[in-house]
């Protein structure tokens, strides 16, 4: 229950946060809402992490580098959140990243990609995201 609760709070503060950026980079621009944005995360993201205190940095060395460079991405998705918010609206723009997502996870789990378990995508799963793509299609026009 847990796992549902954190990710509806992550899927609304995802939407808040592309909503917010939107407004901001009307004055200041995009990638300067986007390194805004960034920055006050990290300062977040540390000052939670003084609170917490769990050891785990002893394992950092553990870490494939590849996997280290995933914050980066963020940089993208803030910008690319901004341009399709300004573009499309918010509505949209938040269906369209929900596709995607489940797009790239569809090919993360049925190839297995970044040690994740190998996972079998079947039929049902093709048609939840096809009548995904016709919701977006109907709320287009």
């Amino acid at each position: 229950m847990r796992g549902f609760i954190f990710a509806f709070l992550a899927g609304g503060f995802i939407t808040l946060q592309g909503v917010a950026n939107s407004r901001i980079s009307q004055d200041i621009g995009a990638w300067q809402a986007a390194t805004v944005t960034q920055l006050t995360g990290f300062l977040m993201a540390l000052l939670i992490l003084m609170f917490v205190r769990d050891g785990k940095w002893k394992r950092f060395k553990d870490v494939r580098p590849l996997y280290l460079t995933g914050g980066s991405f963020a940089a993208v998705v803030i910008y690319g959140n901004i341009f399709a918010i300004q573009e499309i609206g918010v509505t949209l723009t938040i269906a369209v990243i929900l596709i995607a997502q489940l797009a790239i996870t569809f090919l993360i789990d049925g190839k297995g990609w970044f040690d994740v378990v190998k996972q079998k995508i079947r039929l049902p799963q093709f048609i939840g995201i096809g009548m995904m793509i016709a919701g977006v299609v109907i709320l287009k026009f």
